[in-house]
């Protein structure tokens, strides 16, 4: 098959920084047997084509984005025809793929996989916030030929607004990420890691005030919390409000290398955010032998009890209950790592491909045969 890809980035062309990894492992496993063409709606600022990890990255850049990608789209069809246009996130990227899919006749996925479904007005983020992103979803999402999501509360809210969808979990890459088996602690400080953007979707703010719980409580742990800031400096002044200091470490991007040897010092991994529709970080984390302690989102609210413990978003004090607890608790520490890490290895990012390759094959092959009983 020739598959269309609608992505906004994540797949720079050094193939390290600006990259989403799930879509590299996912772009690799379908390049591998099928023709693979990425139209990235903004990589960089300038349009630009290269090779990355066995397909063609068509980079749309600034200026009529929308207008241009659909283009693009029907260029390539034209010099070699799409059997399948596919857009991983909504919003504008299920809009250039649906217009196009119609357009050129082709079957359509679009794959949920972030906060296209929610509406946080208080920190500005969220696909319906407004009536027209609304509206635009509800159009856009029905007719696609098929909507896909990588956790069951983002497939749940699709069908309370009515879509059909199906789960399709992305992955982690073993071969990446190859499986360490859970270990016992060791020495006194308990390590904890936190993988996230510092942003207000992923609420380190909670997370600082619920790890100041715990150290109160006694308990000597430390922190790394590694990603991007986007908030100019204002989690780094809340760890120190809050006298963490000699807890917590700020460790600025790391590549996927290095974050490996990050997580895998860690004995647990808390995340504190307000959406998720994974994360993937809490896959990566369980294969390499670590458990998660979090809100109650993606994932991490699938997983819990038994894979994962859950509390409510924003509830600090709930999050250092649920820490506390597994800090206290070696056993069950390691019951929830065994059984997370059992889980992400059945759902690796070979399992995502063929779930996806499965879905395109059934999506063209019913293509098909409805255009020869209308022949």
């Amino acid at each position: 098959m020739k598959i269309a890809l609608v992505v906004p980035g994540g797949v720079d062309r050094s193939g390290e920084y600006r990259v989403i990894p799930v879509f590299l492992s996912l772009i690799a496993r379908l390049a591998r047997v099928h023709e693979v063409h990425v139209f990235a709606l903004r990589q960089e600022a300038q349009p630009g084509r290269w090779e990355l990890v066995g397909a063609t990255v068509h980079n749309i850049g600034d200026g009529w984005q929308r207008l241009r990608a659909i283009a693009a789209i029907r260029t390539e069809h034209r010099r070699a025809p799409f059997d399948l246009v596919h857009a991983i996130f909504s919003g504008h990227c299920s809009l250039v793929a649906i217009a196009a899919a119609m357009w050129l006749r082709l079957p359509s996925v679009v794959h949920i996989a972030g906060g296209e479904l929610v509406a946080l007005h208080d920190i500005g983020y969220g696909g319906r916030r407004t009536v027209w992103a609304r509206s635009r979803e509800a159009v856009v999402l029905r007719l696609a030929d098929a909507v896909t999501a990588a956790s069951a509360p983002i497939v749940d809210a699709l069908h309370a607004l009515g879509i059909k969808a199906r789960r399709v979990p992305l992955g982690v890459d073993l071969r990446a990420w190859p499986p360490l088996a859970p270990r016992r602690r060791a020495g006194t400080a308990a390590h904890l890691v936190h993988v996230a953007s510092l942003n207000r979707v992923k609420d380190q703010a909670t997370l600082l005030r619920a790890l100041a719980a715990v150290v109160e409580s006694g308990i000597d742990v430390r922190m790394d919390i590694v990603g991007v800031d986007t908030l100019q400096g204002k989690i780094q002044q809340c760890a120190h409000d809050l006298g963490l200091d000699a807890n917590v470490r700020f460790l600025g991007f790391k590549t996927q290398q290095e974050l490996r040897s990050v997580v895998e010092a860690a004995d647990l991994l808390v995340m504190s955010s307000r959406h998720e529709a994974g994360p993937l970080v809490l896959l990566e984390a369980a294969v390499a032998g670590v458990p998660t302690v979090g809100t109650a989102v993606g994932h991490i609210a699938e997983w819990s009890p038994t894979a994962a413990l859950a509390v409510p978003v924003g509830d600090w004090a709930a999050l250092a209950t649920a820490m506390r607890r597994v800090l206290k608790d070696e056993d069950l520490r390691l019951r929830l790592a065994w059984q997370a890490q059992r889980r992400a290895m059945l759902e690796d990012a070979d399992h995502t491909a063929a779930m996806f390759e499965a879905l395109y094959l059934h999506l063209v092959c019913t293509r098909r045969k409805r255009r020869q009983a209308v022949a």
